[in-house]
């Protein structure tokens, strides 16, 4: 909880310093006024919508989602280019100062005539200062036409060992839900209709249902019993689901009736052969050991494994792959990662930079790990991270069609 109060302060710093920058910077009243409405528009914005999770409240919905978008694109993206550029070019002013200085050359001054109007000066410095606004407001229209989109991204995987009975067995995975502030409404009947549509003979949750509020949770319920599945349904946890209450969240998850699996295991027999679905808990260990305990989790997970039985392994973190594949496990399902959410390409961006593994399909020996994009956002905005549902096909070896 330090942390996050740290971090909202370190924004809220960071906001009145540009404020004040950016309102010098413009010699106009109308400038100033117009980036004073911003700037204040953006922080009040963000303590209310921290004040709201808090204290589990919905004054946040109060918000039009265009707003709520704005606050997130700048606090996230605006306020941290803008103080990027500023630390690159602060070292910059200083050497010319200090070379200007050295050299006794005095900084000159020019005359103006008064004309009516803005000068050309004048001008610039008024389109400076807009700058937050503009850029903030342009991608705020970009991440609202996302926000209702979404893909079917499909994949037919060869597993060498698949049982026959297998063959051609379909799952739709669907991660990162986020059933909340961002994703909400059409959307999601949009995305009951495309999985229904799919007739999968196995339908996957791993994770992240809710965003953060739990008054979201029935509703999240709700579209997963809408779900139509031919042979079964399961559901694991995500981090995003334990933010506001983690006990809260498991026990009303279980009171529903679905297959909720928090490092346990169920079979669903599809097409006459048992398949065993096994879900890990979200690890709720952080720092340099927190692979290491992701690890150890799956391991221990796995002493439930059934010899009998084809394993799936559901993990809302793509790093439990790693002692998957140790372990021999052919099919891991995972999301969290939002494809990255903000990429330059499929290899610059978040997701390299923070996972191992972050959107599609990876192999190690004979294991393979899906990591899906996710249906919804905690964050308005994507860049080459496309919402998304997986499907996935199932072959045995030599049958690739």
């Amino acid at each position: 909880m330090s942390f996050i109060f740290t971090i909202i302060g370190l924004m809220i710093s960071l906001d009145v310093i540009w404020w004040i920058v950016f309102a010098r910077l413009t010699n106009h009243g109308i400038g100033r006024v117009l980036i004073s409405i911003f700037m204040v528009a953006m922080m009040v914005g963000l303590i209310w919508v921290i004040a709201a999770r808090m204290y589990r409240g919905n004054w946040d919905r109060l918000i039009p989602k265009f707003a709520v978008s704005a606050i997130f694109i700048w606090h996230f993206i605006g306020l941290g280019l803008l103080s990027l550029i500023a630390l690159a070019l602060i070292p910059i002013l200083l050497g010319q100062k200090i070379v200007r200085v050295a050299r006794h050359t005095p900084s000159p001054i020019t005359r103006s005539v008064e004309a009516p109007g803005w000068s050309r000066r004048e001008f610039l410095r008024f389109a400076g200062a807009m700058l937050p606004p503009v850029f903030t407001l342009s991608l705020t229209g970009i991440a609202m036409a996302q926000l209702n989109s979404v893909r079917v991204r499909r994949f037919v995987l060869p597993i060498p060992e698949l049982p026959k009975e297998l063959d051609g067995t379909t799952i739709a995975q669907v991660s990162d839900m986020h059933v909340g502030r961002f994703t909400n409404g059409e959307v999601l009947k949009e995305m009951v209709g495309m999985v229904n549509e799919m007739r999968a003979d196995l339908v996957l949750l791993t994770g992240d249902l809710i965003n953060d509020a739990l008054a979201d949770l029935d509703t999240g319920l709700e579209l997963t019993r809408a779900l139509e599945a031919r042979f079964g349904l399961a559901i694991i946890e995500g981090n995003h689901d334990l933010i506001e209450n983690p006990t809260e969240f498991e026990t009303r998850v279980k009171a529903s009736g679905f297959p909720f699996l928090l490092d346990e295991s169920t079979i669903i027999t599809v097409r006459g052969f048992p398949v065993q679905l096994l879900g890990l808990s979200w690890t709720r260990v952080y720092g340099e050991g927190r692979d290491a305990a992701i690890a150890s989790s799956v391991r221990k997970l796995l002493e439930q494994r059934d010899a009998a039985a084809f394993p799936i392994l559901m993990a809302h973190h793509p790093h439990a792959f790693d002692a998957a594949a140790a372990a021999g496990l052919p099919l891991t399902l995972s999301g969290h990662t939002h494809g990255g959410q903000l990429m330059l390409n499929e290899q610059l961006g978040f997701g390299p930079a923070m996972f191992r593994y972050w959107s599609g399909l990876y192999s190690r020996g004979q294991s393979k790990l899906i990591v899906s994009n996710g249906v919804g956002n905690w964050f308005p905005l994507r860049v080459n991270a496309p919402a998304e549902i997986v499907h996935i096909t199932l072959r045995g070896a030599g049958n690739r069609n």
